[in-house]
């Protein structure tokens, strides 16, 4: 019995991917089949077919997704969004958060076994070409075990060549969504020497995509990826996650030809839950970091059930109260809160997307210069004013002085301002007030953004004069 005890809280001290030494075990998981699995592979091939396509995909002549930082270009759902935008980002990175935290606390990681990247190319992609080109699990440890001989050079050769490839692959996928498809083909057509920066971004891309799927694998989700660990305070007891029906498969006991006593559980201790499991766990030992609920050994049990005659869904999608208590999911308090606050930052930005201004102006005086005289007896201003043109069309843009008829405004070099697509200009500006029209020292003005006579928007700034004194 503390043998037992033992074995069952020994994986509260360590990960199933590390030994006591603090080596690495691999994990050869056994090749999936059954319903889930063959769902996941629908929902992977739209998903993978999706995020291919995403960076040929344009909206009104404009990319789906666009995220160059190096230029500091975004582009998204064919919008453009510039760094003066950082509040959008900012709100949709929180609604995006509160919304992890919502869907989490409700259906635990369902994201990380059917829609995350790292799952998809892992389970979907990689491991599909391992099984092809080495076999089933056990091939695949007798393959590691044997001497080098031609057959295990060829294999392993293969996979490692195919899987580098497809790593490539992804990197140039990786490279559209950041500098876009064409930057990426003129790269590619026109050779490392012309586009160095761009070979680079294209190799680190390639080689990081290459250690994580060919050797990093299920670490990645274990250690670097923070969601599992968040999972501690997310998830609660109604929460929906892969579970062991612990209340009918216990007390396990091995499958015996003689009718099993009344005492025994479903669960006949085949271990194929742990060994479909890409993580290494057992998931008979309740929800743990490295679970991705990917349903594989969901599949597993189920196959064995159907063989034994007994009913499906020992491992199933449940929640602990729904296993001890019967209970479904329910909305309780917590829940509310999480959909009350989306439903806030939802709406916010909403507004905030709808009314985003295609055109922001930004009026400074220039620093270090406070005011000067004129000739003909005014007070001059210099101002520095930049426009960025958040549409994909051209804009001529000019300045008018809405609040104060006496004031004049002139740009230095008396050209026209014309605003390309998507981009930024920076002008100078000279602003002239008869000094006797100046009542105080800090005059507040509003200027209006003009281009052909439309008005577009007003900005705000002030004019700075002589003190004006008493006597």
């Amino acid at each position: 019995m503390q043998d037992l005890y033992q074995y069952d809280e020994e994986y509260r001290d360590t990960i199933a991917t590390v030994d006591a030494d603090g080596k690495r075990i691999w994990v050869y998981p056994k090749k999936p089949k059954g319903r889930f699995h063959s769902q996941r592979v629908v929902v992977s091939v739209l998903l993978l077919l999706l995020l291919f396509a995403g960076p040929f995909i344009k909206i009104a002549g404009q990319p789906l997704l666009l995220m160059n930082f190096f230029e500091r270009k975004f582009i998204i759902l064919g919008q453009a969004f510039w760094p003066q935008d950082f509040i959008l980002f900012g709100l949709a990175m929180i609604t995006f958060f509160v919304f992890i935290i919502l869907f989490t606390t409700a259906f635990g990681r369902i994201w990380c076994g059917w829609a995350c990247p790292q799952t998809l190319f892992m389970e979907m992609v990689f491991r599909k070409i391992e099984y092809w080109i080495e076999g089933d699990a056990n091939q695949q440890r007798k393959l590691n075990e044997a001497p080098w001989n031609t057959e295990k050079t060829v294999k392993k050769g293969t996979k490692q060549v195919v899987f580098f490839l497809i790593s490539v692959l992804i990197g140039h996928l990786m490279m559209a969504y950041l500098i876009g498809v064409e930057q990426v083909a003129t790269v590619i057509k026109e050779g490392p020497a012309a586009h160095l920066g761009g070979f680079l971004g294209l190799l680190f891309f390639s080689g990081i995509f290459y250690g994580v799927f060919a050797y990093f694998r299920e670490q990645a989700c274990i250690v670097i990826c923070p969601y599992g660990r968040l999972q501690g305070v997310l998830l609660n007891k109604d929460s929906i996650v892969v579970a062991y029906d612990w209340l009918r498969g216990e007390p396990r006991g091995k499958l015996k030809k003689a009718a099993p006593t009344e005492s025994s559980g479903d669960c006949i201790d085949c271990k194929l839950c742990v060994h479909a499991c890409p993580t290494g766990i057992d998931i008979r030992n309740g929800t743990q970091l490295e679970c991705v609920n990917c349903t594989a050994c969901i599949d597993a049990c189920d196959e064995v059930m159907d063989k034994i005659q007994k009913p499906q869904g020992l491992i199933r999608y449940d929640s602990y109260n729904g296993i001890n208590e019967g209970k479904k999911l329910k909305f309780g308090p917590r829940l509310w809160g999480y959909i009350s606050v989306l439903t806030i930052l939802l709406t916010l930005l909403g507004y905030l997307l709808f009314s985003r201004s295609d055109l922001e102006s930004t009026v400074l005086r220039l620093t270090g210069q406070l005011y000067q005289r004129t000739e003909n007896g005014a007070i001059s201003n210099l101002y520095n004013v930049q426009f960025v043109n958040k549409t994909f069309e051209g804009i001529p843009l000019s300045l008018r002085i809405e609040n104060f008829p006496e004031a004049k405004i002139s740009k230095v070099g008396g050209v026209e301002v014309f605003v390309s697509s998507n981009t930024m200009v920076e002008s100078v500006y000279f602003i002239e007030i008869p000094t006797s029209k100046l009542a105080a020292t800090k005059t507040p003005l509003v200027l209006g953004v003009y281009s052909n006579d439309k008005l577009l928007e007003k900005v705000k700034t002030n004019f700075l004069g002589p003190i004006k004194t008493t006597r």
